[in-house]
């Protein structure tokens, strides 16, 4: 049994080394948030393609307002956009606006706050340092500069700096598809009124939204009854897509078909179990040139398992770098007892503000309880060599993606 870093390595190893690049695509600017850039973006020119007033003042030379005050002839304004058609002479400033492009001979910029103005005469009553107040030209990237690479997924500040350079129509890489099928005769259709023994379908439609909220396209094929002949038509069907995520039908039950099908369709397992508390009984394989998890079925188990270790075999299928699993360190409300030898991820939420934040567990119920995950705001991480975690002590939290 895998412990859970050793198991998500595993996947990046195996995604990694034997993935299909993606295709590539064009798209206008805005539509390319959240998709994965497919090429290098580099620098169209310098950045500021000219020394930039940071503020609202004067152009001025140091020299003349190294003691202060300091009376300038002011020779003109230049507005952001256009150009000044001269330069600053000994003696002379030239009033300027944020975003100007500072004129020759002018090596700093006083603000305006700091002089006084009657007519031409201009009194400076702070003295400023070279550069103060400018942003040199190419200071922020030089023509020919890489600024993004490609993998690199798309947000907002990404769309400013694509669209500062010109790219109206951005290369991506194509979502990857994302085949997602529940099993289990007890689930019924989300719109389909269930019997007091039976479940809806819910897990397609968090799965379907966890691989959204990363970029792929969720392909929902609904449901397969806990028989062999049938779920092996799904899983045919799932293995037309990119990667197929199954929930449910993976633990060691009578009816657990999922590895049974996958057997007879010829899948190598890479794992078929992982040391955690919810979500045991994970399995990754390889079947027919594609990737499969088998995930369990309880929906806080699925949701674990799929931030785990289908997130990253999926960011690899998107182009992208396989994310880093990062957690955060805080400090516990009060303590969690350890009742397993296995890693735990508790629904947890965040309390106050600022240097006093914590977190505590959620009121919880085992991996089927939807209801606390869906009130909860991260994971709780519980070591497997601890026994008890004291209230104060500091815990990983493992934050929840959507």
């Amino acid at each position: 049994m895998l412990h859970y870093r050793d198991a998500r390595q595993k996947v990046v190893s195996v995604v990694g080394s034997h993935r299909i690049p993606p295709v590539t695509e064009t798209v206008p600017l805005l539509e390319s948030l959240g998709r994965v850039l497919a090429v290098d973006v580099t620098a169209d020119r310098d950045y500021p393609p000219f020394h930039r007033s940071t503020r609202d003042g004067f152009a001025v030379r140091v020299a003349d307002v190294a003691e202060v005050p300091s009376a300038l002839h002011r020779i003109g304004e230049i507005p952001a956009g256009q150009a000044f058609d001269g330069s600053v002479g000994p003696g002379e400033c030239l009033q300027i606006m944020t975003g100007a492009s500072v004129p020759e001979g002018a090596d700093a910029v006083v603000m305006i706050e700091h002089t006084e103005m009657k007519g031409d005469q201009v009194l400076v009553k702070r003295a400023v340092a070279r550069g103060a107040n400018v942003v040199p030209r190419g200071s922020e990237a030089r023509g020919g500069d890489s600024l993004l690479l490609a993998g690199t997924r798309i947000g907002y500040p990404h769309i400013s700096l694509l669209g500062q350079v010109g790219c109206a129509q951005v290369a991506v890489f194509r979502r990857p598809r994302v085949a997602i099928l529940s099993t289990g005769d007890e689930v019924v259709p989300i719109d389909q009124p269930p019997s007091p023994v039976q479940i809806r379908n819910s897990n397609s439609y968090s799965l379907a939204a966890q691989v959204r909220a990363l970029g792929g396209e969720p392909v929902l094929l609904g449901n397969a009854r806990d028989d062999v002949a049938e779920l092996e038509r799904f899983i045919r069907r799932g293995l037309e897509e990119d990667l197929l995520l199954l929930s449910g039908g993976v633990s060691m039950g009578k009816y657990d078909l999922v590895e049974v099908v996958l057997r007879r369709l010829g899948a190598e397992f890479h794992f078929d179990e992982v040391a955690i508390r919810p979500g045991r009984p994970a399995v990754f394989a390889s079947c027919q040139g594609k990737f499969v998890f088998g995930l369990p079925g309880n929906p806080v188990s699925t949701m674990v398992t799929f931030e785990l270790f289908a997130a990253p075999a999926l960011a690899l299928l998107a182009g992208e770098p396989p994310p880093p699993l990062r957690f955060l360190k805080v400090r516990l409300a009060e303590s969690v007892e350890q009742r397993t030898q296995l890693t735990m991820f508790l629904p947890a939420q965040w309390e106050g503000e600022g240097a006093e934040v914590t977190v505590r567990q959620m009121p919880y119920q085992g991996s089927g309880d939807v209801v606390a995950v869906a009130r909860a705001d991260c994971f709780l991480v519980v070591p497997e060599t601890v026994k008890q975690l004291e209230a104060g002590a500091w815990v990983d939290v493992l934050l929840r993606q959507g």
